[in-house]
């Protein structure tokens, strides 16, 4: 079964954008886990555009369901990872200015670092996995690193499905089996939505995650939360009761 984490960074957006509390984030991780998300995502930056450290300590208290927190590995996001010990730490290579993640890593490049990194976070009990282009080369490189999943950078896929779906898919069917095939586990996120998200679960079906913030919470806003976490479970053929 593939579990879909709903990455609640855009609920703060809104939040700060006013400042104050409305909507509380911690509420609506909450709801989110009631209607029937099986995880929680944030990605607390640098500069705390949305998501603030204090967020992530305050969720810490409350997420029942799988908390993942992602980030670029500095100081600071490693501080986090020892002191919240979430269910995994997503590697992501962005830069602290970039609006959003916009490049997987270069497992090869940054074989050296990655695997330092990744054994200290597994050292705390933290699953580890990181945003990945769809590559067999750097899939063999994020195995190397020691990584227990890899989570597919799907912005190309996105973007050329209404193109041509079979030809979107197909290096992400093929990095999947690679991985697949030397023991990765594989997690998928960036720009999934309503429309391409059944496709890619039919395509690569031991996807084991997937996490959606932008669309969902735009799609929220016509059908509400509830019904729109509702349809996101539906169109990955999970039910929910």
């Amino acid at each position: 079964m593939t579990q879909l984490s709903v990455n609640i960074n855009k609920f703060a957006t809104l939040r700060n954008a006013r400042g104050g509390d409305n909507p509380n984030v911690v509420q609506v991780a909450k709801d989110c886990e009631r209607f029937g998300a099986q995880g929680i995502t944030v990605h607390p930056r640098p500069d705390e555009r949305h998501i603030t450290k204090q967020d992530v300590y305050d969720l810490k208290e409350v997420v029942t369901t799988e908390f993942n927190i992602e980030g670029y590995p500095d100081d600071r996001f490693m501080k986090i990872i020892e002191e919240v010990r979430p269910a995994q730490a997503t590697l992501v290579p962005d830069p602290p200015n970039v609006l959003t993640s916009n490049a997987g890593w270069d497992t090869i490049k940054n074989e050296k670092m990655l695997s330092e990194i990744i054994a200290q976070i597994q050292s705390w009990g933290v699953r580890t996995s990181i945003f990945i282009e769809p590559e067999n080369k750097l899939m063999d490189g994020a195995k190397k690193c020691g990584t227990d999943r890899v989570e597919l950078y799907t912005e190309m896929y996105a973007s050329g499905y209404h193109k041509d779906k079979a030809k979107a898919i197909n290096s992400y069917k093929t990095s999947s089996e690679h991985a697949q095939n030397i023991g990765l586990g594989l997690n998928a996120g960036h720009d999934l939505d309503l429309k391409n998200l059944k496709y890619l679960k039919q395509q690569i079906p031991y996807l084991e995650e997937v996490s959606i913030g932008h669309a969902l919470v735009c799609d929220a806003l016509y059908f509400g939360l509830e019904n729109t976490i509702q349809m996101y479970l539906r169109e990955l053929d999970v039910s929910f009761c």
